[in-house]
């Protein structure tokens, strides 16, 4: 049975806020990519060949490294456990490692391993040529043990596992089964992208992330549909004891199949620019999303909007929680405004990631208790001003201070709801405190908009937003439209029958 399955927005907000309290234990093939960007502006005379005239080289993490890498950048602990040569791109790797942080004591270096590494040529980010160097073979007994006894030293202080298996040879021969054993008999869960086609190597996993071709191969026929894509998880998951698969269909999107059900989230569509590293992003983000309490469907919609920020980017890309904040507010459509209802926490990430795109972020604020005409006016008014309008509204303790014990009306998760629907507020953020100044602070919007009943000087949080060079605006309001008259009104009609 195929079912859809809308995560709630809050559940998703929640689970990446937890992500810097995760562990990952990362295991696999580190490869070391390489981008050379140049010019193509004639044929060589030597062959029918183009010549690249050179502008400038980066490296980065590639395989198991970039799974380090994005969970790194969205704010959780990665430990790397994999061997590499006593080579130039091993000593790279090594250095690539120390700076993210990671450290390197789940690392085998020996001086017969050859490691992995993988040059893209690119004129106008256009690649013209990959060229890669490496030797897969596998760990030999003395590398096998070394690796072994440093993973179970890692998986004491981890939540959660990836086997990153890009078949350059630390998986092969029986290490990956041996290190599942490991993780089942420590109660761990194990997470494996996987490479080749006899999936058996993975028996006792937890799931593993395949593509829709990867899952084809790996049941011998091809798949396309979302009910194929659910016979052949299925198939796999009798045949190797996983729990669940998790299926990227590309375009399509991304697949959750059990034995009993299988969810289907689909794409947001954008533009695709490199697909380079997308998977090691969708397992990163998987994995830290179940580890931070997330059920696997969630965890499965956070992944699908991660891959969709880093095909939009060029090389190995890696993702920050700001980015995956943003895509998952736009993944939900026309939902995003009914549910863009964060704490504090997630909206400082939202506003960061706002603001990476180069948008300006505006602020106004209020007890909005019975909406009426001037609460619309102000908000669209305040809406024109920027390119996001963050609304901070005080929350029920904090009306009651301000206005009295019969206020307010509605409730703060109604009336976040009302404001979270208008077309004008992108997201609200309820605060306890009589004023919004902690919550200015926090965020530190381009623009503060208050209504023309205030002054620049009587404006909370004015001060602090042109200290560092924001601006504050007053906007007219509806004349003779206020809550407080619209109660008084509504009890003097009571009061007359």
């Amino acid at each position: 049975m195929s079912q859809a399955h809308p995560p709630s927005p809050q559940s998703l907000h929640r689970a990446v806020a937890a992500f810097p309290g995760v562990t990952v234990l990362v295991c696999g093939d580190l490869i070391l990519d390489r981008f050379v960007n140049g010019v193509i502006e004639r044929i060589s005379p030597e062959a029918p060949i183009p010549v690249l005239h050179g502008r400038g080289e980066t490296v980065a993490l590639g395989g198991a490294g970039n799974v380090v890498a994005n969970i790194v950048s969205l704010g959780a602990a990665a430990i790397p456990v994999s061997a590499v040569g006593e080579d130039a791109a091993g000593r790279t790797v090594a250095r690539l490692v120390a700076e993210l942080g990671a450290g390197g004591e789940g690392i085998v270096a020996t001086p017969g391993r050859m490691t992995s590494s993988k040059s893209r040529f690119s004129a106008l980010n256009q690649q013209v040529l990959r060229f890669d160097e490496e030797e897969v073979r596998a760990l030999d007994a003395a590398e096998r043990a070394e690796l072994i006894g440093r993973f179970r030293t890692a998986l004491e202080r981890s939540d959660i596992v990836i086997l990153s298996d890009y078949g350059k040879g630390v998986l092969l021969d029986g290490v990956a089964g041996e290190l599942i054993s490991i993780c089942r008999a420590a109660g761990k869960l194990v997470l494996v992208d996987p490479k080749g086609r006899d999936y058996r190597r993975y028996k006792g996993a937890t799931a593993v992330t395949p593509n829709r071709k990867e899952l084809g191969e790996a049941i011998g026929r091809m798949v396309f549909t979302g009910d194929e894509v659910a016979a052949a998880a299925r198939e796999l998951i009798d045949a190797c004891g996983f729990d669940f698969v998790v299926a990227t269909r590309s375009e399509k999107g991304m697949s959750v199949v059990d034995a009993a059900q299988a969810h289907h989230i689909a794409t947001q569509a954008r533009e695709v620019f490199d697909v380079s590293g997308a998977g090691d992003t969708v397992i990163a983000s998987f994995a830290l999303a179940l580890a931070a309490g997330a059920g696997r469907v969630d965890a499965a919609a956070i992944a699908n909007a991660a891959a969709g920020v880093v095909v939009g980017k060029r090389g190995t890309a890696r993702l920050t929680a700001e980015e995956l904040t943003g895509a998952l507010l736009r993944s939900q459509g026309a939902s995003a405004h009914r549910d863009a209802i964060l704490d504090r926490a997630g909206a400082e990430r939202l506003v960061a990631g706002w603001k990476r795109e180069g948008l300006a972020v505006g602020f106004t604020n209020g007890c909005f208790d019975i909406l009426h005409a001037g609460h619309v006016s102000l908000l669209h008014a305040a809406r024109a001003q920027c390119d996001r309008l963050v609304l901070g509204l005080n929350s029920d303790a904090s009306v009651r201070r301000l206005k009295g014990p019969g206020r307010p009306v509605n409730d703060q998760h109604d009336r976040a709801c009302v404001l979270a629907a208008l077309a004008s507020v992108d997201a609200v953020v309820v605060f306890e405190e009589d004023t919004p100044l902690a919550l200015i602070e926090a965020l530190k919007p381009d623009i503060l908009v208050k209504g023309a009943d205030y002054t620049i000087e009587q404006v909370v949080g004015a001060v602090e937003v042109q200290a560092y060079g924001g601006r504050v605006v007053l906007v007219d309001l509806v004349a003779g439209k206020s809550t407080t008259g619209t109660i008084g009104r509504l009890r003097a009609g009571g009061e007359g029958k």
